[in-house]
Formats: C-alpha cells, structure tokens, sequence
C-alpha cells in the first residue's frame, strides 16, 4: 500500500529539473573559455565576471527561501525553471566586459535562486517517499552536467559559435522544464507563511561540518568554471580537447554518486569522505602537475570520485547535529553553495597575481584538509543519534 503512497511523477519531474540545471551548467562550462578569447579577457577579468555570477546567486538564494514557502515549491521551481532557460543564452551576446557581468549577474541569481528551490522540492519529496533518495536528484545533477559539456564539445567540433555552444542546450533545457512542469511539479504538503531556510549562519555544532561543504563545493565550482580555461592554456589546443577534463569529471561524479548510499552503507561514511578527499587532491595534483591530455581525463575522473558523496555524507551529519535535520541541512548546504559559488572568482583574482596553476593548487589543499578531518566530523560524538 505505502509504495502507491510514494509521489512518482513528483520525483521523475523533479529529477528532470535538477538534469536540466546540470545541463545547461555543463554547457556553460564548456564555453567560458571561448567567450574569455572573443572579449580577450585577462584571468582577472574573467574573475571579476564570475564574482557577478556568484553575486547574482548570493542575492537571490535567499528571496528564493522566502518564495518557495509562500507559493509552493513546486511551482516555485517550474517558474525558476524557466527563468533559467531565458537566462543561459544571454552570455553569447554580450559586446563586453561590464555586459558580461550583468548579464551573468542575472544568470547567476536565476541559477541560486533556482538551486535552493529545487533542493527544497526534493526534500519535500524525500519525506513523503519514507527513503533516502536525495543521491538520486545529484546524480540527475551530475549527469546532466556530463551531457551538457559532451553537447558543447561536438557543437565546437562541428564548428559552432558560442552562440549555438549556449542557444542549443537551452532549446532543450526549455523543453525539460516544460514538461516537468506540466507533468508534475506540484505542491506538495502545506505551505508556511515563514521561509523554512535562507541564508542561516551555521551554528557552533554544524561550524566543521559547514566548512568542509565549503571547501568540497568549492573545488567542484571550480573545476567547472576552471578546468577548460587551464587545459586550453596548458595543452595549446583546440576547445573540444578543453573540455575533455570537465567531461571526464562530470562523469565520474555522476556514475559514483548512482552507488553512493551503497558505499556509505559498506565502507561507512568516515572512510568515503577521508577516502574520497585524498583521491581528489590525487587527482588534482595529477593534472596540475602533469598536464596532458592523458592526465586532464584521469585527474578529473579522479576528482569526480573523490568528491561524488562527500557533501551526501556532510549533509546527512549535519541533518543529525540539530533537533530538525532540516535545519542542519539548511546551514551545511548554504556554505557550501557559498562554496561552490565564490570558489571560482576567487580562483580568478588570485590567478591574476600568481598564475592560473598556483592559484588553482588552493583546490589541492583544499581536499587534503577535507581528507585529513573530514572523516572524523562525520563521526564526531556531538552528531549521534540515539539510532547509532
């Protein structure tokens, strides 16, 4: 009787949305270094672009915590959906550097906005479905994020402008959207006259835990907005083989993160984060260090599996560390979107002053101190439950 209880078109609809999103991410990713050459920007200024992107996302995140409780996840994200289709185009178009930022400006709160609202409709879907399946809707994620940077690269191979790299993902993002809209994303459960989350400091229980979400988000940010960038400049060739480290990553976190709740069953969560922290610094070091195009697919492949169910196993801690694990949630997620969002501008304004290489070995660091106290967070004696 339970599993005709469990809202299946809500799920699928709503796994439509989080591929659609990772899609058009992986069709930006794919991109940013050619729209960097056809305004001959510096890594600098590419910087300051992105920080628009990640300013635009800081500010919408939390009016989008304000809607979705007032008009209903569900419809809340359809709409954010949608603006985010209108949105990814609009880089392709622009003439200049202060062009660029506004209209990223725009990309990037479409894109935060839509993050927390679709994030929040999973939840809410979680509840009701009586089962972990939140790997699942990242998974979606990833893989769209996989499909989104394979579509840029053949579009660039067939010889494609960036406007059609951006203008032909986002027909089908659209489409996506439209139909999980009509399909099911629905409301589901009452609606609360008080946002349930926003932009929440963690708390002094959660403080670790959040910063580890940071820095893990912050080096996936980063190889998205990054790793095509670098490679183009280390290796001296054509943007398709660029973007062959992105792809590699984008696959490898997607397939892990397809058996995640089976490995943190089997090896436990202390082993996957201190585990996957170590292969990730592995990875980047790899590629870093030895650029090629061998290294670029190993590297990222590798860093895509570090990195797949560190921030799963984060958020489940930090959900057990509060009296509402939504609460914890809500505080772990929120820095690590921070993350993920003022990782690659910082990364930028720092390639300015110690080159785009130096600068990235921030990201190396970054997962070895995930992988050296990431492990015992997860397990600390303040996060038990009275299950454990």
């Amino acid at each position: 009787m339970k599993p005709l209880m469990k809202p299946l078109k809500e799920r699928i609809a709503t796994l439509a949305v989080f591929l659609a999103n990772g899609f058009g991410i992986g069709a930006w990713a794919v991109e940013v270094p050619r729209i960097k050459e056809s305004l001959s920007l510096s890594d600098t200024a590419l910087g300051i672009a992105l920080f628009a992107f990640a300013l635009g996302a800081i500010i919408a995140m939390p009016l989008a915590g304000r809607l979705a409780p007032r008009f209903g996840s569900g419809r809340t994200t359809a709409l954010l959906g949608a603006a985010f289709a209108i949105a990814l185009p609009l880089p392709a178009f622009v003439p200049d550097l202060f062009s660029l930022c506004l209209v990223l400006l725009a990309l990037g709160a479409a894109n935060g906005a839509l993050d927390v609202s679709m994030n929040g409709h999973a939840s809410t879907i979680e509840a009701k479905w009586h089962s972990p399946i939140m790997s699942s809707f990242h998974a979606a994620w990833s893989a769209g994020g996989l499909l989104g940077a394979a579509t840029g690269a053949m579009i660039q191979k067939w010889g494609g402008g960036v406007a059609a790299g951006l203008v032909l993902p986002d027909v089908f993002i659209g489409a996506i959207v439209l139909a999980a809209a009509l399909l099911a994303l629905r409301d589901l459960g009452a609606r609360h006259s008080e946002p349930a989350g926003g932009l929440a400091l963690p708390g002094a229980g959660v403080m670790k835990l959040a910063a580890l979400a940071f820095l893990c988000m912050m080096v996936e940010g980063a190889v998205a907005d990054w790793s095509a960038v670098f490679l183009r400049s280390a290796l001296n060739g054509e943007a398709s083989a660029a973007a062959l480290g992105y792809s590699a990553f984008a696959f490898s976190m997607a397939a892990c993160r397809i058996v995640g709740d089976v490995s943190v069953r089997r090896f436990g969560p202390s082993t996957v984060v201190a585990l996957g922290g170590l292969v990730a610094a592995i990875g980047l070091a790899l590629v870093l260090g030895f650029p090629s195009v061998l290294t670029a697919c190993a590297g990222f492949a590798l860093v895509g599996v570090g990195l797949a169910n560190i921030v799963p196993v984060i958020f489940s801690a930090a959900g057990r560390s509060t009296v509402t694990p939504a609460v914890g949630v809500s505080m772990a997620a929120t820095a690590g979107y921070a993350g993920f969002l003022v990782g690659p501008p910082l990364i930028g304004l720092g390639a300015g002053f110690i080159g785009l290489r130096l600068a990235l070995f921030v990201l190396v660091a970054a997962a070895v101190i995930v992988c050296l106290v990431g492990g015992k967070a997860v397990r600390s004696p303040g996060l038990a439950t009275a299950a454990d």
